[in-house]
């Protein structure tokens, strides 16, 4: 048990020296992450219906 209470310990320690975002670059760093997903679903589906045709010219 004393090991476990060290644990929390340290990991209460650790968090503290956490830098975390405000709340200007949480949108920044959101709003990149939402625009690369979408850039790489209609890659995707892009991707999928060109190969799709591709393939049904073929058969």
């Amino acid at each position: 048990m004393k090991k476990f209470a060290q644990f929390i310990v340290g990991v209460k320690k650790e968090m503290g020296k956490v830098r975390w975002p405000n709340k200007k670059e949480m949108v920044k760093y959101s709003t990149a992450t939402i625009t690369l997903i979408l850039v790489f679903a209609l890659f995707f589906v892009a991707s999928d219906a060109i190969l799709g045709a591709i393939v049904k010219v073929f058969q």
